[in-house]
Parts: structure tokens; sequence; C-alpha cells
């Protein structure tokens, strides 16, 4: 019995021991975390720089937005994802409609609404279905990501050109893709209600739709308007 007892003494952790061991699983924990962290920044820029890739009209390669969309639902899962949809607002978004303004914005005139016309139907046919499927595990959450890309595009292009002068010019030829612009984005709404720029982008329909009931009533023009799309 007492050399079963000094067997079973013998062969527990001593003090020594366990304060040799706390700081190894200390630094092993530490180093799974940096490891996670550069996987999850790893996949950050992978798809910072496929949507970038999408604003400059050079598409995905084959297979990357599958590659894209398993990421996005990866970091969904880590601390991350509480950040997302801001991370895709101010930096995604925002970088994104930069390349498209800059190339249309010293434009003016008919320059201008054909450009901006250009720039409506890329955006609208082409990155805008990617995005909503490069993020599509975010569907479901508010608000979408459909809206704060159509929210991101009035802001930043619709609302900044000259866009306004464009179609106060007597002999102005509106593409019909400027008027479906401005119906589309009029169907966009923050949640905060109706914002000054939501009034501003009224101010530009009633330019181009006649009549229009906009927030604050009906709207006729019967100014030298003559390109109206009478609905």
């Amino acid at each position: 019995m007492r050399t079963l007892r000094r067997l079973k003494f013998m062969s527990s952790p001593s003090l020594s021991d366990l304060g040799k061991r706390e700081p190894a699983t200390a630094g092993a924990d530490e180093r799974g975390t940096q490891q996670r962290r550069a996987c999850a920044n790893a996949t950050w820029n992978s798809i910072h720089n496929g949507v970038i890739a999408v604003f400059q009209r050079k598409g995905l390669p084959d297979q990357e937005l599958f590659s894209l969309n398993e990421g996005v639902r990866q970091l969904l899962k880590t601390e991350l994802g509480s950040f997302f949809t801001e991370y895709l607002q101010n930096q995604l978004l925002t970088k994104g409609m930069v390349i498209l303004r800059d190339k249309i914005r010293f434009y003016e005139g008919q320059k201008l609404l054909d450009s901006l016309a250009e720039t409506w139907d890329f955006f609208f046919s082409d990155v805008l279905p990617t995005l909503q499927a490069i993020f599509y595990p975010v569907q479901g959450k508010e608000p979408s990501v459909r809206q704060l890309a159509l929210l991101h595009f009035r802001n930043a292009i619709t609302l900044s050109v000259k866009l306004e002068d464009a179609l106060a010019r007597t002999h102005a030829r509106v593409p019909p893709a400027i008027v479906q612009m401005l119906l589309v984005l009029q169907g966009v709404h923050e949640s905060r209600g109706v914002t000054k720029d939501y009034l501003r982008l009224e101010t530009l329909i009633q330019k181009v739709v006649s009549p229009y009931l906009g927030t604050y009533g009906l709207y006729s023009s019967e100014g030298p308007f003559t390109h109206s799309c009478i609905l």
C-alpha cells in the first residue's frame, strides 16, 4: 500500500511543472488567435480585391465568385462579422463609386447625360447583381446589400455630378437609362425617412417625368422639357 501511494505521488505533476505548462498553453492559444486573424485578413483582402475588380470592369475569374461567397460566409462566423456591413459601406462601396464617378465627374451637358447613362447601365446590369451574389450570405439583413449599393450610387454619383444643369439645357436629349436610374433610386429609402438627398433626387425626377407624384404633391413639367416621359 505504501508503495502504491508513493507511485501515485511521484506521477502527480508538481507545482513547478504546472507553472511551466500554463505559459506554453497560453502561447499556443495566442498563436492560434494570430493565425485566425491572419486568415481573416487574407479573406478580407481577397473580397476587397474581387469587388474592386468588378467596379474596374475586370470581372471575376472562373470559380472566383464561389470563393468570395464562401469567404463572406466564413467571415460572418468570426468576430469581424458584426462589422461587416460597416466595412462594406465605408470601404468597398465608397471606393467602388469613386472609381465609377471619376470617369464622368468633369463632364457637362449632353456628354454627361450619355456617360452617366452608360455608367448606370454597367452598374445596374453588371456590378449590382455581382455584389448581391458575392454577399449573398448577408441577404436577409437590413439594410440589404442592394439597398446600400443603390444609396451609395445615388449620393456619390447621381447627386454629385452636374446632372441638374445638364437636364436644364433646352435641347437636352435624355437617354432612357437616366429615367430608369432616377425611378429605381426613387424606390430606395433610408431608415430615417425622407432626407434632403431624397428630396434632391425628386427635383431631378420632376425634370424627366411628368406628371410626377412626389413627397409633397403632384408636379407637372410645363417648361421647356419636351423630353419628359409621360406616365
